[in-house]
């Protein structure tokens, strides 16, 4: 007897792991640094209120239904006259179809409109922090026009201060892509000749990831944005680390990597910017990779010999990547070449 009830005891928990790991699976995607239910920011937390409201009255909908439509099976028939069916039709028309849909939309616009309003860039008794952000295929170009000391530029990591409102002026260089930060807020179109505007604020230091939210080809799951959320004073210094000034001291003072500087202005210095030795904008700007946490806009963590290895094999890391192929460079220049562009930290 034991044994039987050991036998069906199985039985029932093989049938429920199936859904059971199905249901893990899915709340993984509940949280991480891209969860618009893991809020940081305040139009974020009302984003992810609206979006449990909404959730929560469509359960009830769909709940409701289904009773009704498992009720019909069960009921007997009733009998209507011609004239009773139209008025029963006509009571789930209005009712169903009428109704209640401008009942719900009219009350998520009552709460969905402010929370849309609080993400517009509308005057403020004093101007906040201004963070330009232009979408690549498949990159992301950060500028600081209010820098103190002159415009700073990085690429592919966005610092902002935390507890204040930031204003982000987006557009882009090629295709239309999406700018979208999901534990601060809403997502907005990134379209080329255009500068869209977006305000959102970080409760607290905190890091987390943006991505790009519109489809722009080959490469767009791999278009992801590091994004740090600093006190006022911490990033003030990351700022003025990353003044033109100081940049170009640490890229030009190293003596041991003179060869591996030759090579970048002959094979490099046409596409990418290193503040003291090369002014192209057509690429990233590796001015401070060195204190980058990935390469290629997210395709691998940065590490010792990350960059050589991102020189030798990008075509395959991240294909369709504008990067022209390395194979006329030896494994030894690409080696120190790496070696130097992973100095370049202020």
């Amino acid at each position: 007897m034991i044994h039987i009830i050991q036998r069906l005891t199985r039985q029932r928990v093989n049938r429920l792991y199936g859904p059971l790991m199905l249901l893990a699976v899915l709340l993984t995607g509940c949280g991480g640094d891209k969860s618009i239910l893991n809020p940081a920011g305040p139009a974020a937390r009302d984003v992810a209120i609206i979006w449990w409201a909404m959730f929560g009255f469509a359960s009830v909908v769909l709940v409701a239904l289904t009773i009704i439509w498992l009720y019909t099976f069960k009921r007997k028939e009733v009998k209507r006259t011609p004239a009773e069916e139209r008025r029963v039709a006509r009571r789930w028309i209005i009712g169903g179809g009428i109704a209640l849909p401008v009942a719900s939309i009219t009350v998520l616009l009552i709460f969905g409109v402010p929370t849309g309003r609080q993400m517009l860039t509308l005057p403020l008794s004093e101007p906040p922090e201004v963070i330009e952000v232009i979408g690549h295929q498949w990159w992301w170009e950060v500028r600081y026009p209010g820098a103190e000391g002159g415009e700073v530029v990085t690429a592919n990591q966005l610092i902002m201060p935390a507890g204040e409102p930031v204003d982000f002026h987006v557009t882009s260089a090629d295709v239309i892509h999406g700018f979208w930060m999901p534990r601060l807020g809403g997502k907005i179109d990134m379209i080329p000749g255009y500068v869209n505007k977006i305000r959102l604020e970080a409760d607290e230091p905190v890091v987390f990831g943006a991505q790009c939210a519109e489809f722009c080809g080959l490469q767009h799951t791999q278009m992801q944005l590091y994004v740090e959320a600093v006190e006022r004073d911490e990033y003030e210094a990351w700022l003025a680390a990353r003044q033109d000034s100081e940049l170009s001291a640490l890229a030009a003072s190293d003596q041991q990597h003179e060869p591996a500087r030759e090579a970048f202005m002959t094979h490099c210095a046409r596409c990418h910017r290193v503040a003291g030795i090369s002014t192209a904008g057509i690429g990233p700007d590796l001015s401070d990779l060195g204190s980058r946490t990935s390469l290629g806009a997210g395709v691998m963590p940065m590490q010792e010999g990350a960059v050589a290895n991102w020189l030798e094999h990008h075509e395959q890391l991240k294909p369709g990547n504008k990067m022209p192929s390395h194979r006329d460079l030896d494994a030894s220049t690409l080696a120190s070449l790496g070696a130097w562009l992973e100095t370049l930290t202020p």
